[in-house]
């Protein structure tokens, strides 16, 4: 009897840490609020500057959090702690490899323009393979496919 209880606590534990892993396994992509932001050694505002980005909008993943720091990483793995104030809810992406800008989401429709890979490009909205996007004067489609940042 001592063995089959042991036997459900063990199977009950297990499951327990993999839902919770499988929770903390989601993805939470956030952009930049402001133009000029600091990135942290540490989770303070007594810890040192790292580095300060420098591009309003620009995507970044949160890997962590402590109390009203997140800490994130870029899609060149460059990372740090940046205060909650300095952050909203994505609505941006990166292009990891160059693109071309559609007119329609159709690869058969009027190409508008090349986008370069690491350009910020924001989102307005997705349908199945596509997104809607703006970069400076351009607004049209692109594929998802090869894009850093969480899309809808």
């Amino acid at each position: 009897m001592f063995v089959k209880i042991n036997l459900k606590l063990m199977v009950f534990i297990f499951f327990i840490f993999l839902s919770s892993s499988i929770i903390n396994a989601e993805e939470i992509f956030l952009s930049l609020k402001k133009d000029r932001v600091n990135v942290r050694y540490g989770p303070s505002f007594e810890s040192p500057v790292k580095f300060v980005y420098k591009k309003i909008n620009l995507p970044i993943k949160q890997i962590d959090k402590k109390e009203n720091w997140r800490r994130i990483i870029d899609f060149k793995n460059n990372g740090g702690w940046i205060h909650w104030s300095q952050l909203k809810s994505i609505n941006s992406v990166i292009p990891l490899k160059d693109k071309i800008l559609y007119k329609k989401p159709s690869k058969f429709s009027k190409p508008l323009a090349k986008i370069k890979k690491g350009r910020v490009l924001i989102v307005k909205k997705c349908e199945e393979n596509w997104c809607k996007i703006r970069t400076g004067k351009f607004n049209g489609w692109i594929t998802k496919k090869d894009i850093w940042g969480q899309i809808n």
